[in-house]
């Protein structure tokens, strides 16, 4: 019987060797300019190509690095691309594997939110999914020992999500990661005036306003929103850019945003 997730997109959007993607994250990690807010309570980042989205995935994940040693659980969120259902999935999984290690999985934070209504465990929402996936190395790299608590959502509304992100909050040991692209195929300039007003829908916590067009993981995102409303913590945008910025053409770009919340 299988116990260890392995690497879906090693070699796709991710280097597969160890060294060289040790050191591309570094790269992008060490591009960004240093913050003196403290370590947010989630993040929003998103989960495209390296040389696509790792530029805006590093400038949240650089800011976690004061809390290297505090955070030991990672609640990890992103939606299904290949398996349509209905809830969030878990796994049964004892472990996350990338070319950097294993991650082992918070069994007991799993079986928690089990009990949950709309929750269930489902490899197959896991198996083939990189909306977590390309999250562990950038996680492995500014994180010390940590859990991983990995949530693929489907069709779900935002209390349902809200709910099981409730269930697990904890404290300043527990971090939150939301992984969303925001808006796809658009021209640059249409995708820049979209993707500026999810970011505002966002940093207002107006999960209301955000629709499959603004964010490929709305779901997911409008399930932190939620919470984040009821919690009364504060949402920034603080990298907005798409492909066309990074790596691609500009007559069709893919939005990336990266959002903390403290």
């Amino acid at each position: 019987m299988h116990t260890v997730r392995t690497p879906a997109v090693a070699g796709l959007f991710y280097p597969a060797d160890a060294k060289e993607l040790h050191t591309q994250v570094w790269q992008f990690l060490s591009r960004v300019e240093p913050a003196d807010d403290p370590p947010p309570k989630a993040i929003i980042v998103p989960h495209a190509g390296y040389i696509y989205s790792g530029p805006i995935a590093a400038s949240a994940y650089a800011r976690l690095k004061t809390a290297r040693e505090v955070i030991h659980r990672v609640v990890l969120l992103g939606p299904s691309h290949r398996v349509g259902f209905r809830g969030i999935a878990v796994s049964g999984m004892a472990a996350f594997a990338t070319p950097l290690g294993q991650v082992p999985v918070d069994r007991a934070a799993v079986e928690q939110v089990r009990k949950l209504p709309n929750v269930s465990v489902l490899e197959q929402a896991h198996a083939q999914e990189h909306s977590l996936e390309v999250h562990l190395p950038f996680l492995q790299e500014v994180l010390s020992e940590f859990k991983l608590v990995p949530l693929v959502v489907g069709d779900a509304q935002p209390q349902e999500v809200g709910a099981v992100l409730e269930a697990l909050w904890g404290g300043p040991e527990t971090l939150i990661v939301i992984s969303s692209d925001l808006s796809h195929y658009r021209g640059y300039q249409a995708a820049h005036i979209l993707d500026s007003a999810t970011s505002q829908a966002i940093e207002a916590l107006r999960f209301e306003d955000i629709g499959y067009e603004q964010a490929c993981g709305r779901n997911p995102v409008n399930g932190l929103l939620w919470v984040a409303r009821r919690k009364a913590l504060h949402g920034e945008t603080i990298d907005l850019r798409n492909s066309g910025d990074t790596a691609g053409p500009r007559d069709q770009v893919v939005g990336y945003g990266a959002y903390v919340f403290h």
